[in-house]
């Protein structure tokens, strides 16, 4: 059943949580430098790609495929309980997820920064943990990275799976389903860690994350335009304030990303992309017509 899986993923990521919270015990960080480093600031362009990462691993945006579906799995009593529920759930898994990306940051920091050290390979921070703190850290770090790579994995073949259902009309056997979407996750990571011989793991991780961020906008303003139009939404239709924030928000981080491609990739191959997916969003916004359901269910 479906509560189990969602049992399976909360241990996980209680897992995770409850590892870096015992790193930021023993690490003793300078918690007023922390918090004046909540202020926002790009010193450089190596920050922003952080921080365009740290985005991308923190909202995920098939995790907002994955949410949506997950609500209409609640056995609540009515819609106006489920929306709340929903909200509080969502605002607590966002809370997490800030909180051990923020742990990581603070903890590199705080352990490698006084003393010059770079880490380019995660298995280099397992060592350099057990080196500087103790071997329980050491630990401690590798168990948070297993249980949040399994937790990911979970959560990545289940939104596939909504996202194939609900976009695509595919329902094909479990395994089969399974099969499909985990290959599509795990197989390009395998290529690229291979093409690279393992090393530069970090970078590569960051990259996975800036790629993540680079699919929000086509996640976060189909869904801004959804839940903002009173006929599809009802009562529950954002009210003015949400709809400025939200398309803001979107905007923000539409600007974020292309300030990224700007910085990689060459000047004719940026414009080419913009000039596609401009391309197809005007064929969806004005010229795409839906196939009329000959059966509509009862």
């Amino acid at each position: 059943g479906f509560r189990k899986i969602e049992a399976i993923v909360g241990t996980l990521v209680a897992t995770v949580l409850g590892c870096f919270i015992y790193q930021m015990a023993v690490s003793g960080p300078d918690w007023g430098a922390a918090l004046r480093g909540m202020v926002p600031s790009m010193p450089n362009k190596e920050a922003l790609l952080i921080s365009v990462g740290i985005l991308g691993a923190t909202v995920m945006p098939h995790n907002l495929y994955l949410h949506s579906s997950i609500v209409q799995t609640r056995k609540i009593g009515n819609l106006k309980e489920a929306v709340r529920m929903n909200t509080i759930e969502t605002i607590l898994a966002l809370s997490i997820a800030f909180f051990v990306n923020a742990a990581i940051l603070i903890l590199a920091a705080t352990v490698f920064f006084p003393t010059g050290t770079v880490v380019s390979d995660l298995s280099d921070g397992y060592k350099l943990l057990g080196t500087s703190l103790s071997g329980v850290s050491a630990v401690a770090f590798a168990v948070a990275l297993l249980a949040s790579g399994q937790s990911s994995t979970i959560t990545g073949t289940l939104a596939g799976q909504i996202v194939m259902e609900g976009f695509t009309k595919l329902r094909w056997k479990p395994w089969i389903r399974r099969m499909v979407t985990r290959g599509l996750a795990v197989i390009p990571a395998l290529l690229i860690v291979n093409a690279t011989g393992g090393k530069d793991t970090v970078g590569l991780l960051v990259l996975s994350q800036v790629v993540l961020s680079m699919q929000l906008p086509f996640a976060i303003f189909p869904l801004m335009m959804v839940t903002s139009n009173p006929k599809i939404m009802g009562e529950f239709v954002n009210p003015l304030w949400v709809k400025v924030l939200g398309f803001v928000i979107c905007a923000v981080i539409s600007v974020l990303n292309v300030m990224v491609l700007r910085d990689k990739l060459p000047a004719p191959l940026l414009f080419t992309m913009f000039a596609i997916f401009a391309g197809f969003s005007a064929w969806v916004s004005f010229f795409y017509k839906p196939k009329p359901v000959l059966n509509p269910p009862a």
